[in-house]
């Protein structure tokens, strides 16, 4: 293989790995919920969450509180109400 060939391919592979790939229903609704809270460091764990409590009770405990205006770290408060709940 050419060189310029073999830096398209490098190329293509490194724009593959940055595009986001979800496969199943606990992974979106994780997204989601990461994106509710703007917590997108902590994705994995919300899909976690979401694939061990189900999906609709984590989807709507975080949209509750998403609402909540007066909660600086809504990430954290979601996850002392999920510890709660247990």
């Amino acid at each position: 293989m050419p060189l310029f060939e073999n830096e398209k391919y490098l190329d293509e592979l490194k724009s593959r790995a940055k595009q986001s790939r979800i496969y199943k229903m606990h992974q979106s609704i994780g997204l989601e919920v990461a994106a509710l809270l703007e917590d997108p460091s902590h994705k994995a764990l919300y899909m976690k969450l979401a694939k061990k409590h189900g999906a609709d009770k984590i989807l709507q405990l975080a949209k509750t509180v998403a609402e909540k205006k007066d909660i600086k770290n809504k990430g954290a408060y979601f996850m002392k109400v999920i510890h709660n709940i247990k």
